[in-house]
């Protein structure tokens, strides 16, 4: 086949707080900046932790990263290696690791970048996302793949959609939470401001990103709270916990993130006793207390004291919003009653029946399933201020059009200049001028065709009446 003719591919690590990711994208090569196009052909996982977990053996980080690329190889087609873009985006893990220690940060990246330089790619670098740039990416990954921003009519015309028809993000990594949406109101505060302009359309859409409130690290900072309240230093009752449930800790473990304030000075050495009481009016107060949901006057916000306008249309929730509650299928856009109940139930099971229902769970999801379902739903019902009506908007998601949804694809589309700032002009196919012209063609055909049958069928006449 002719060079230019060939799908083209495009590579995305993302560097998540507790595990890599490498997304293999595919397009076909005479792409008329139409919206959708982009197929995923592999998500390849990573294993073993995220890289900012290589703090002190940087080395292992790029090296975690090679199978994954070994298996792009086999993919993307030796004559298009080189000219496949490729990029490493790293999200609230690193961010964190930089606040803890900038040096091993760079030295991650380092040796990141190393790794990936080895192979026969365009390589385009590893960078920290902002949280600013990850809620805005998820919000352009969903809205392309839904084709909310702009449509193409079937005689080729491109078209927008109103503004009610895009939708928000909710992301919720392991060490960050990202909310992205466009609000019906001006932004009073510019930091939760990002202004895009995509296919001719002005966007300004609200986005925070709320580092330390990822799944891993609140249920850290639940832990150490729940430490900090117990009357004997060694043990901590946890009610999140399922009942029978027990384990230890180490004082190291449990102050070993930026995210979790010590106590004055913690014997790290200690080894604490944690047992599940599995109480979930218990639970859910201790997950609150991680929040600060007082707003100052005259000012809407989300918590902690942030700006937030009131949330507004459809979402699409995905990443640990959809893990935590597909675990109990509840993903099906239940009612809000429903999935409290749920919820409660869970959390006020036993350890030995826990493990009952949930046989093909791993022991640390399914310890962490009653305190991961209740954080989701206090972030979402009390963090960004959804109620019992705008539940429902709320869609939970894994994928959308066979495409993972996250920030990665609308990364590449934006590096790559995929998505263009005014909308496209011509497309691929018959242009408009094309359309009428073949629309008049077959007019007439239809015509003439319908002139020759009657011609038949008058002559078939004729000669039926010279017979007789």
């Amino acid at each position: 086949p002719c060079p230019l003719c060939l799908p083209q591919y495009g590579l995305v690590f993302d560097a998540g707080s507790t595990h890599t990711a490498l997304y293999i994208y595919r397009w076909p090569a005479d792409k008329e900046n139409g919206t959708g196009i982009v197929s995923q052909v592999e998500a390849c996982p990573v294993s073993g932790p995220g890289i900012s977990s290589y703090a002190d053996d940087p080395a292992g980080a790029g090296a975690s990263l090679k199978p994954c690329l070994d298996k792009a190889m086999t993919i993307v087609p030796a004559q298009q290696q080189r000219e496949t873009p490729t990029y490493l985006g790293a999200t609230a893990g690193m961010r964190l690791l930089r606040e803890q220690n900038s040096t091993k940060a760079e030295q991650v990246f380092a040796e990141v970048a190393k790794a990936i330089g080895e192979y026969p790619l365009d390589f385009r670098g590893a960078r920290i996302l902002t949280g600013n740039e990850e809620g805005s990416f998820g919000w352009i990954t969903v809205n392309y793949l839904l084709e909310t921003l702009v449509k193409r009519s079937f005689t080729g015309e491109w078209s927008h959609l109103p503004a009610e028809d895009v939708v928000g993000a909710l992301d919720l990594g392991g060490a960050s939470a990202q909310i992205t949406f466009l609000p019906g109101t001006t932004i009073d505060d510019s930091s939760t401001r990002a202004s895009l302009r995509l296919y001719g359309t002005n966007y300004s859409i609200y986005t925070h990103s709320y580092l330390c409130y990822g799944q891993k690290q609140a249920l850290k900072m639940l832990m150490a709270s729940l430490h900090q309240v117990t009357t004997s230093s060694l043990q901590i009752s946890h009610p999140c916990y399922p009942k029978g449930y027990q384990e230890n800790v180490t004082t190291a473990d449990l102050y070993n993130s930026p995210c979790v304030r010590a106590p004055s000075t913690p014997s790290p050495a200690q080894v604490l006793t944690v047992t599940g009481t599995g109480d979930p009016a218990e639970c859910s107060t201790a997950i609150q207390k991680l929040f600060n949901f007082s707003c100052g006057a005259n000012r809407t916000c989300g918590f902690n004291g942030v700006y937030q306008p009131p949330v507004r249309g459809q979402f699409f929730a995905f990443s640990g919003l959809y893990h935590d509650l597909h675990l109990l299928n509840l993903t099906g856009g239940q009612s809000l009653s429903s999935v409290n109940a749920t919820i409660w139930q869970l959390c006020s099971s036993s350890w030995e029946k826990v493990q009952k229902e949930f046989l093909a769970v791993n022991r640390t999801h399914l310890r962490d399933a009653c305190a991961a379902s209740s954080f989701a739903l206090t972030l979402l019902l009390q963090g960004y201020k959804f109620n019992h009506e705008t539940w429902l908007n709320i869609h939970f998601v894994q994928q959308v059009a066979n495409v993972d949804v996250g920030w990665t694809l609308g990364y590449m589309l934006n590096l790559t200049n995929m998505i263009p700032s005014e909308t496209p002009q011509r497309v691929v196919g018959l242009q408009r001028n094309n359309w009428i012209a073949a629309t008049v063609l077959l007019a007439i055909m239809v015509i003439l065709i319908f002139c020759l049958l009657t011609v038949i069928c008058c002559q078939k006449n004729s000669f039926g009446y010279e017979r007789l």
